[in-house]
């Protein structure tokens, strides 16, 4: 999910369970805009933080521990990053969304946009 600064959700890609998240992150930042990415450490790779470094944005993404040369980040901004945790919860705060009773992707998609769309009103 991609959020903006106020925690508004912007963009939502539905995976398969076992795929991780970083696998969809260029899709969602596609056509954005910005002066940073806030990210925790799962979204840690070369080729993200190359594509956040092409559309003119700052990366602050804390290093994975497995990185033998640490890349420093802004620990004050990446506090910032817990409205994308406030933006899950208030789309958890619906049950449908928090348990996936959908079983069809496109289901399930369609009822978060208009989750989403009511988290925009609040």
């Amino acid at each position: 999910m991609l959020a903006d600064a106020l925690g508004r959700p912007l963009r939502l890609i539905v995976t398969a369970g076992q795929v991780g998240d970083v696998t969809q992150a260029a899709a969602l930042l596609e056509g954005q805009t910005g002066d940073a990415v806030l990210a925790d450490k799962a979204y840690d790779s070369n080729a993200l933080r190359a594509l956040i470094a092409g559309i003119g944005a700052e990366a602050v993404i804390p290093s994975n521990r497995t990185r033998k040369i640490i890349i420093p980040h802004d620990a004050g901004l990446y506090k910032c990053r817990n409205r994308i945790e406030r933006c899950f919860n208030r789309l958890k705060h619906f049950r449908r969304f928090a348990t996936r009773y959908d079983r069809r992707t496109v289901h399930f998609t369609g009822f978060v946009h208009l989750a989403a769309a009511m988290t925009w009103l609040q």
